[in-house]
């Protein structure tokens, strides 16, 4: 999809899931759609009529099997894809993920997952990505100032 469905160019709104698991983070290396090759967070389009933290349920499971634990709003990355005529902007949805191992359910969009910490984050990045990484946020440090978060960062974590 390229905006022009609805007879203009529009933004579409993405949902990014930041699962959080002993300080570390979730990304996968796409596959088969923009951004092949480079890695990126689990999410997907917001659905219409959907919450923003249903939706990162939604596309944590339905990407990794994994289930989002207290999920948070978190930041957002407005992102124009200029050679794929694509504009984004990427709600990015911060929870813990504690319980079992990602899997990889959609193979034609995902060759693999991996635990990195933030500051090893693997590369390339989709752009989404790096441009929260170019922000200078710290997932664990936001997650961590949320009062009741569960504890998913350790000590060792950039804070």
């Amino acid at each position: 999809m390229t905006g022009k469905e609805h007879g203009s160019k529009r933004p579409w709104v993405g949902v990014a899931v930041i699962a959080l698991r002993a300080g570390k983070v979730l990304p996968g290396l796409r596959r088969g759609a923009h951004g092949s090759g480079q890695w990126a967070f689990p999410g997907g389009h917001l659905e219409y009529g959907e919450g923003v933290l249903d939706c990162a349920r939604r596309e944590l499971w339905e990407e990794t099997g994994l289930v989002a634990e207290n999920p948070r709003p978190g930041p957002y990355t407005n992102d124009v894809f200029v050679e794929e005529e694509r504009h984004y902007i990427t709600l990015f949805v911060l929870c813990g993920a504690e319980g079992g191992e990602p899997v990889v359910k959609e193979p034609e969009k995902c060759e693999r997952w991996g635990w990195f910490s933030w500051d090893a984050l693997p590369r390339p990045r989709f752009l989404s990505l790096q441009t929260l990484a170019d922000t200078g946020f710290v997932p664990c440090r936001a997650f961590l100032s949320k009062r009741g978060a569960p504890q998913v960062c350790d000590s060792s974590s950039p804070q």
